[in-house]
C-alpha cells in the first residue's frame, strides 16, 4: 500500500491520528506533498514510516528546504508519480507537469482539500490535510496495487481520519 498525505503544518511532530496513523505504519511507501514546517516534523514522519518520499511546501523552514526538493519524480508499484506541493499551479499546470514527466499520477497539496480527477492521461491527486483541513475533512489517500488480471492497475481511496471512505477511484 502507498499512503499519501500533505499539509501537516507542525513545528514538532507528525500529527498523525486514527486511520492516517495506521495507514502510515502499514504502508510500503509514504508520499508527502509538503508543508511539514520544521525538521522535527519531517523527522517524526521519517521515524513513523518505512519509506518516505517528500517535497517541501511553501511554509517549510530552511532546514526542511535543505533536505527535500520542491518537486520529484519517482516510480513505485509500476506507476510513475510526480510529487509537488503545487502552490503555484492550477489544474492545467499540474496536468502539463504530469505529461512533461510522462507520469501516471501527479500528487499535490497546498489547498488542504482532497481532490481526485482524471485529466486525460494523468490522475491529479490531492490527499487533503490529515492534520489541518480547511473547511473540510481530515483526509489522506491509500493506494493499493491490483491483483494480476484485474481491469485496473491501482485502486485508491480518500479516507477520513476515522477510517471511513470519502471517495474511491481507480488508475486504469
Amino acid at each position: 500500500m502507498i499512503t499519501i498525505l500533505s499539509d501537516t503544518h507542525s513545528a514538532a511532530g507528525h500529527r498523525l491520528e486514527g486511520r492516517a496513523a495506521e495507514a502510515v505504519r502499514e504502508a510500503d511507501l509514504v508520499v508527502h506533498a509538503g508543508d511539514f514546517y520544521t525538521e522535527s516534523a519531517l523527522d517524526a514522519f521519517e521515524d513513523a514510516s518505512n519509506h518516505l518520499y517528500g517535497v517541501y511546501g511553501n511554509n517549510a523552514t530552511d532546514g526542511v528546504r535543505d533536505r527535500l526538493p520542491p518537486e520529484r519524480t519517482f516510480e513505485a508499484h509500476g506507476l510513475r508519480f510526480v510529487l509537488t506541493h503545487g502552490q503555484n499551479r492550477g489544474a492545467t499546470g499540474l496536468s502539463l507537469l504530469g505529461r512533461q514527466q510522462d507520469a501516471d499520477v501527479v500528487v499535490f497539496g497546498h489547498s488542504h482539500r482532497h481532490h481526485a480527477s482524471d485529466a486525460g492521461d494523468v490522475l491529479l491527486l490531492n490527499p487533503g490535510s490529515h492534520a489541518q483541513p480547511r473547511g473540510g475533512l481530515p483526509t489522506h489517500v491509500e493506494l493499493r496495487v491490483a491483483d494480476d488480471g484485474a481491469d485496473y492497475r491501482v485502486t485508491g481511496e480518500i479516507r477520513h481520519r476515522d477510517g471511513s471512505t470519502v471517495e474511491e477511484f481507480r488508475i486504469e
